[in-house]
Parts: structure tokens; sequence; C-alpha cells
């Protein structure tokens, strides 16, 4: 069964090359979709023998929904730029591919944060991947996209490793814009936010990431990404209310 790699990019010259040869493992073709980018990106993918289509930024899920109708695989693994799948996650692929157990897996994501692959940190972290393309596979939602399709799904062994951030300052720049994004996506949907949730919600964010789950344990990586958390949580819901006091005309 004929097994497409499905990958949106941007100027991730430094990350592809890693992400497209560990693809090969199971791959039958690699499909990338990028959105203009200024560096390296396309001819990187090209040598490595990936189909590159150009499509100007539309959008986490609508690039992705593109790029996999591109996808002439009976099966689709999604991976973003900076993910590497693992020996034991191809392995676990190749074998229920053809056993029709499932019409699509989950695959779990470890974060390489701060120069070291968390053990604890954003975990555990399944996420539908691996889709059979007649199942009506799509992308939804605005930030954090949600991959779903009709049918049953199952989950696999193995990991896919998450080469995250290139420093703690992109980092923070990404939860400001994800932070925005997410907002806005609540304002759709009619989500509020108020003191209380500005205030509340960044501490449980933090007590969930450093002790629910352990993140202590990570040591200062740890620490920082659930600090991160808490300033992710903190930012979502000021924006929130701030949209929330335009709409009605108040300002700030």
């Amino acid at each position: 069964m004929k097994l497409s790699v499905a990958i949106i990019t941007y100027n991730e010259e430094e990350n592809i090359a890693r992400t497209i040869n560990a693809a090969k493992a199971v791959a039958d073709e690699i499909i990338v979709m990028d959105s203009d980018s200024s560096d390296k990106t396309r001819e990187i993918s090209e040598s490595l023998g990936a189909k590159v289509y150009l499509q100007p930024w539309l959008g986490y899920s609508e690039q992705k929904n593109l790029c996999n109708k591109k996808c002439s695989g009976e099966w689709i693994l999604s991976l973003d730029a900076d993910e590497v799948l693992t020996e034991e996650a191809a392995e676990a692929i190749l074998k229920a591919v053809p056993s029709g157990t499932y019409d699509g897996y989950r695959i779990n994501r470890r974060t390489y944060y701060m120069g070291k692959l968390l053990r604890y940190s954003w975990q555990p972290d399944k996420h539908l991947r691996l889709v059979r393309k007649g199942n009506n596979p799509r992308w939804e939602g605005l930030v954090h996209e949600v991959f779903k399709i009709d049918g049953r799904v199952g989950d696999l062994k193995g990991d896919i490793i998450h080469y995250s951030y290139k420093d703690f300052a992109g980092h923070m720049s990404k939860s400001v814009q994800f932070a925005h994004l997410a907002a806005v996506s609540y304002n759709e949907n009619g989500k509020h936010s108020g003191g209380a949730a500005i205030l509340f919600r960044p501490f449980f964010a933090l007590l969930k990431r450093l002790i629910l789950k352990r993140g202590i344990l990570d040591g200062p990586a740890g620490i920082i990404a659930a600090l991160s958390s808490a300033y992710y949580t903190y930012m979502k819901y000021s924006f929130l209310w701030e949209l929330e006091r335009k709409k009605d005309g108040e300002g700030l």
C-alpha cells in the first residue's frame, strides 16, 4: 500500500533534511507544500527526492489540507517540518498500514527543548498523524489544528521527536503569535475571558505542567517549559479579553 508523507514548510532549511531523511524509512513519496520560503527549503527538499509545491500561506489547516490533496498514496503520514520519525515509530507504521486494523493512528510526540529530549514535560502528547486517505482526512482549527477522519483510530508505538524552538526568544515569539490566534478562535466560537480567567488559568497551567505532569523532573528545561505554558495561557486569555472589549466598542 502506497504511503505519502505530507509536510508544510516555510523557511525550514535548518530542519527539513533531517525530517525528510527520517521519513524515507516509510515513504513511497514525500510531498512538501511550501509557502514561499526565502531560504533553501525548496532546493533541499527537491534534492532529497521530495515533490515540492508552492502555495502562499492560507493558514495551518488549509495549508495542510491542500498538501494532503497532492498525496497519491492510500495512506498519509502528516509531519511538521521540525519533526523526526523514530525508528520504532517507523517500524510500527510499516506493520500497521497493511494490517487493516484501524483507519488512522495516533503517534506520541516528544519535544527536544533547551538542548534536552524531555521525558515528562508536554507528555503524553499523542496526535492523529497516520490516516487512510479514503476516510475523509481533514485538518480543522485556526491554531493547534486537529487532524480528523471518519473511521477507527488506534495508537502506535514509538515517537515523533519535535525539534521545537531554536532558542528561548523564538519560543516566546511563537507563544505570542499562537496565543493571539487561539484567542481569535475562542472569540469566534463564543468563549469568554475575564479577570478570573486571566489570573487563575495561568496558575493552573503551571501547576499541571510542573507538578501533575512532573515536568519538574526534567530540570531547568522542564521548569522553563511549564512557565512558558503559563505565559501562553495568560497571553491567550488577555488577548481574548481585549477582543471582547473591541467587539463591544470599548477599546483598551
